[in-house]
């Protein structure tokens, strides 16, 4: 590739080699797959090499970016994202792994699923396709007794659709 290649060309180059990105982490409670932000970078940096461009995700002034900077100096392309105001060190750790990935795919025009961001804004997605968690079933005195053995509610919630006075429920049986 030529020295003088601009930043345009260098990234539809790029593009045309992208195709062996893969979703390579699961998100059980969401049943989605997505791209893990440091198995997507070790995926692109040969990649990233070849093109001789260079990838940045600083976090300036509760923005963060992406930024590919063509090394040889003919440009370079930036997306950013301004961080939510979070208290929350893990709320907000969350936030920033789902804009590095989301400005990077952005940036390159990757697919990707939303897996993190109903965590980074506190939103639970309802399961749908699951079906309740109804009283006096053996699928709740199962549920019961899993609580009361120390389960974690989460793990039901991967089963069946809980109401908020059957969660109530469960997390009291697991104080008996």
């Amino acid at each position: 590739m030529s020295k003088e290649t601009n930043i345009n060309q260098k990234l539809f180059d790029l593009q045309q080699e992208i195709g062996t990105i893969s979703k390579d982490a699961s998100n059980p409670f969401y049943k989605s797959k997505y791209f893990d932000i440091n198995s997507l970078i070790k995926q692109l940096q040969p990649l990233l090499k070849k093109h001789r461009l260079l990838l940045l995700q600083p976090i300036e002034e509760d923005i963060v970016f992406s930024k590919l900077i063509c090394i040889d100096g003919t440009g370079g392309v930036i997306s950013g994202l301004k961080l939510p105001e979070i208290n929350d060190p893990q709320k907000l750790g969350s936030c920033i792994t789902y804009y590095r990935r989301y400005t990077l795919s952005s940036l390159l025009g990757l697919q990707a699923e939303d897996d993190d961001a109903n965590a980074a804004s506190g939103i639970i997605a309802k399961q749908e396709k699951l079906p309740w968690l109804n009283a006096n079933t053996p699928a709740h005195s199962r549920a019961i007794e899993h609580m009361k053995n120390g389960g974690d509610i989460k793990a039901i919630e991967a089963k069946y659709q809980v109401s908020t006075k059957m969660r109530n429920e469960l997390e009291n049986a697991a104080k008996l």
